[in-house]
């Protein structure tokens, strides 16, 4: 059976098996709902899984040990069988994705994932699109949301490092950076600031700004690649391996700290208000403030980038309505359960490695404008649901603004 007959079987709907992506740098969070005996299923040496992608097209680069196909999502086909979401992409193109993407990119660039760690991630940077081609690479601008559902504890660190203090200079980095592998741990982060981490709330992390995120189970949607540089040579009582410093930098170029150096989006790191200019807390969607409908919510959670947005929909208990969008869209389930265009929908409890689920869909951009009922089945629990956009939103931008005009002008809500 094709792509194409999982998608008509689904009603314009593609169903998503979890896709899991060990980590060797960091200790899993344990709170991905996988079974406690699951988090190394390939050994120590793959290290733990401390990330779940989802509606990626994107292969994970683990080094020479990364599986075929690792970290590119699955859909269930109509007789068990489960297709590469990147081929499924290739094969339908704008049938799925719009016409307005697939014209723009020729594929699905983003995707969205749960990184879960359970103590401080290394402070590093993604490159953008004009350094990661040198390597085959395309740019990782990326955003983080905090979902209480996924968070029954915060782990041993609940502080974001992001940016650079504004009186740092390009020398104190190229210090801390020369030191990587000879002097234990190079104390990168005291050139940094540390946000605590607050349930409910993110970031928008742009490309060649350097960060260390909170020990948070984390949404991050992001551009469609796996792309990075690590500063930060010893993390949470752990040494950093140098090769990951210099992981996607050109053959020629490796050893070269100013090649490094130019990664940086300097304006941005030292930016004096980066929190008023990169923070997001939850600006309620225009379709949710104007319906007259008590029993479901939506939130824009992930909404300056230019690269992709995301949105919370909430559904209380008994409730039910059409959820109409003007773009594709991926989504997870991560409280409650219900149906989502006539599929059931519900949060794991806990899952076995390689056990399919029932709380990850695609949605095809013509059935998202059609609209997608979306029930909650049960009568004490609300169904949350965080969907995942490309670039270019239609309604994003207007919702956005909106929501400025009503506060004054505020470049966003306080945390």
């Amino acid at each position: 059976m094709t792509a194409l007959d999982a998608l008509e079987a689904g009603g314009g709907i593609l169903q998503l098996a979890p896709t899991w992506v060990p980590r060797t740098f960091g200790v899993p969070g344990r709170r991905l709902r996988l079974h406690p005996d699951d988090y190394y299923p390939f050994g120590a040496e793959r290290g733990g899984i401390a990330e779940r992608w989802l509606a990626s097209t994107v292969r994970a680069d683990n080094g020479p040990l990364t599986a075929p196909g690792e970290g590119i999502s699955r859909v269930h086909g109509v007789d068990g069988e489960r297709h590469p979401f990147d081929e499924v992409v290739a094969e339908l193109g704008p049938a799925l994705i719009g016409e307005r993407i697939w014209t723009e990119h020729h594929g699905w660039p983003m995707f969205a994932k749960f990184f879960d760690n359970a103590g401080p991630l290394p402070l590093h940077l993604h490159h953008d699109d004009r350094r990661a081609a040198l390597v085959g690479k395309a740019g990782k601008p990326e955003a983080y949301y905090y979902p209480p559902q996924m968070n029954n504890h915060l782990g041993s660190q609940p502080l974001s490092f992001l940016g650079l203090d504004p009186r740092v200079t390009r020398d104190d980095l190229a210090r801390r950076l020369a030191s990587f592998g000879t002097a234990g741990d190079n104390h990168i982060t005291q050139l940094s600031r540390a946000y605590r981490a607050a349930l409910g709330t993110g970031w928008d992390v742009p490309t060649g700004v350097l960060h260390a995120p909170a020990s948070l189970c984390t949404y991050e949607p992001q551009g469609a690649s796996d792309v990075l540089s690590i500063w930060e040579s010893w993390s949470g009582g752990v040494p950093v391996d140098e090769a990951l410093l210099w992981r996607d930098v050109p053959r020629e170029e490796v050893g070269n700290i100013e090649f490094l150096l130019d990664l940086l989006d300097w304006e941005r790191n030292v930016d004096p208000a980066f929190a008023a200019n990169r923070a997001t807390a939850p600006v309620t969607t225009s379709a949710a403030a104007e319906a007259d409908d008590p029993g479901w919510t939506e939130r824009w959670i992930a909404y300056r980038s230019a690269a992709f947005s995301a949105a919370e929909l909430t559904v209380q208990p008994g409730a039910h309505f059409t959820a109409v969008d003007a773009a594709a869209y991926g989504c997870i389930v991560v409280q409650g359960h219900g149906l989502i265009g006539g599929h059931p929908a519900e949060a794991p409890t806990m899952l076995r490695y390689g056990q399919p689920s029932n709380d990850e869909y695609f949605v095809s951009e013509q059935r998202a404008r059609q609209g997608v009922p979306v029930e909650n089945l049960s009568l004490t629990e609300p169904l949350v649901v965080l969907k995942h956009f490309g670039p270019g939103h239609p309604s994003l931008d207007d919702d956005v603004l909106e929501s400025r005009a009503a506060r004054g002008g505020g470049a966003t809500p306080q945390l």
